[in-house]
């Protein structure tokens, strides 16, 4: 019985032989049924029930009792459950919604918040954990996202193979550089217009040079005229050994 009444927020009850004749008049009988896990058998409907009074006795009584509270014909019918302490005061202790012959306890507000928060929860909670399923880690590589459809993808997808680039754009512009220096340094002494023809020798136009040896020898003979001829050097005496 415990382990009932700890879970009344996930059961339901009915009895089908009442549904097609219930109305305002009969719901709380309906209500009052034995197989009922809802009903409380202590309360003073079940003494007005066993004395056989009207319900109108209920405000003369103190304890808990059941009330129709609102009824909306022909599938809705809401029963409350209150504490009686007087003929003017009432604690409310729990509502009791019938649709369609189909009994329920219907939830408090902190019972709502507890349910949507878990639900919440456990919501974020399964987003993190796909979310970790889909994570990798290599120390080379470090962190990446490997999704299932991505496998699906490249499954698809035809294989082709990468083009390997024989060389980086900077080794490229290097041996360009290079080159250019060498055909200015060295050029080419023969050019071929066409694939397959004869190579033509290349024609190095030269420039006419200033006559520098004539203005050099006309430099030299002033010179030479300016300058005495210099004695010749004689040298120096030969030293004699002495005789002892």
């Amino acid at each position: 019985l415990a382990s009932i009444t700890n879970n009344l927020l996930g059961i339901s009850w009915v009895d089908s032989g009442w549904v097609p004749i219930l109305n305002p008049g009969n719901v709380l009988d309906y209500f009052s049924e034995r197989s009922n896990p809802f009903y409380d058998r202590t309360c003073n409907n079940e003494v007005v029930k066993m004395q056989r009074l009207t319900l109108e006795h209920l405000n003369q009584m103190v304890g808990v009792e059941y009330v129709l509270l609102h009824a909306q014909e022909p599938i809705l019918y809401i029963i409350r459950k209150q504490q009686r302490q007087s003929t003017t005061q009432v604690i409310p202790l729990a509502d009791y919604y019938i649709i369609a012959g189909v009994v329920y306890q219907a939830p408090d507000l902190g019972t709502v918040i507890s349910s949507r928060v878990l639900s919440a929860v456990h919501g974020i909670q399964s987003a993190f954990d796909e979310a970790m399923s889909y994570c990798r880690y290599h120390p080379s590589k470090g962190y990446w996202w490997h999704f299932k459809d991505q496998e699906e993808r490249e499954k698809a997808k035809p294989k082709t193979k990468k083009k390997e680039e024989p060389s980086s754009l900077f080794q490229r512009h290097r041996v360009d550089t290079l080159l250019l220096d060498l055909r200015s340094k060295f050029p080419p002494t023969f050019y071929q217009p066409k694939p397959g023809e004869k190579p033509i020798p290349v024609e190095v136009k030269k420039e006419p040079e200033p006559p520098t040896e004539v203005v050099k020898q006309e430099e030299r003979e002033p010179a030479t005229k300016s300058s005495a001829p210099a004695p010749p050097s004689k040298p120096p005496p030969e030293k004699k050994a002495r005789l002892q």
